[in-house]
């Protein structure tokens, strides 16, 4: 069974004061209290991106307090937009929003990468540092269906690609997807296929040979 790694880049650290590579500057601890405390005095000083969400806020933002090895720091918007993070909704720390169609990207991109792993409406929805209502709403206007059932819809398509080319047991390609109830997983999968999972594996495998 193929397990998908998601690796994330090593930098460098360089001398405090210059910036690095890509345009972000050391994480002192006076920025990491700043961030921590949520402190507004900060704000316009630097702004803080999560390596993990792909997403910059500004110091004083009331989002989850992400994890100190995930925080990179910029002294401009303009640097963090280039290094490829997106602006909090939350903290709008370009004072302007992104349409929503970048933000459900993000999201679909974020639950392509991330499917194997345990996703509610609130984990979602706070990776785009929206409440679970608005992210809801906004997401199924754009997509035509929710965010739940894009996320099965996602697993559905990766069991199929497990189903026909290993030889993985059902109860270990249903946990490779996230969802870690073999009945459930059969039901869904039935549901969303009118065949079980079993079923389909010997159709498909039959039609191969």
């Amino acid at each position: 069974m193929e397990v998908l790694e998601i690796q994330e880049p090593v930098l460098a650290d360089d001398s405090i004061g210059h910036a690095r590579g890509n345009g972000s500057l050391p994480l002192t601890e006076e920025k990491w209290e700043a961030i921590m405390h949520d402190n507004v005095a900060y704000n316009g000083k630097f702004f803080y991106a999560v390596k993990t969400t792909r997403i910059f806020c500004r110091p004083s933002c009331k989002s989850r307090l992400p994890n100190k090895e995930n925080v990179l720091v910029f002294e401009y918007t303009q640097h963090a937009i280039k290094a490829g993070f997106r602006p909090c909704k939350r903290c709008n720390p370009t004072e302007g929003l992104l349409p929503d169609h970048n933000w459900v990207a993000l999201i679909i991109d974020y639950i392509d990468t991330h499917y194997s792993e345990k996703l509610t409406l609130e984990s979602l929805a706070a990776v785009c540092h929206l409440s679970p209502y608005h992210f809801h709403r906004t997401f199924r206007r754009i997509k035509g269906i929710t965010p739940i059932e894009y996320v099965q819809q996602v697993r559905i398509t990766r069991a199929v690609k497990y189903l026909i080319e290993s030889k993985e047991s059902i109860a270990n390609i249903a946990e490779a997807v996230g969802i870690y109830n073999t009945s459930y997983f059969t039901t869904l999968f039935k549901r969303k296929l009118g065949q079980t999972p079993t079923e389909y594996r010997n159709v498909n495998t039959k039609k191969e040979r």
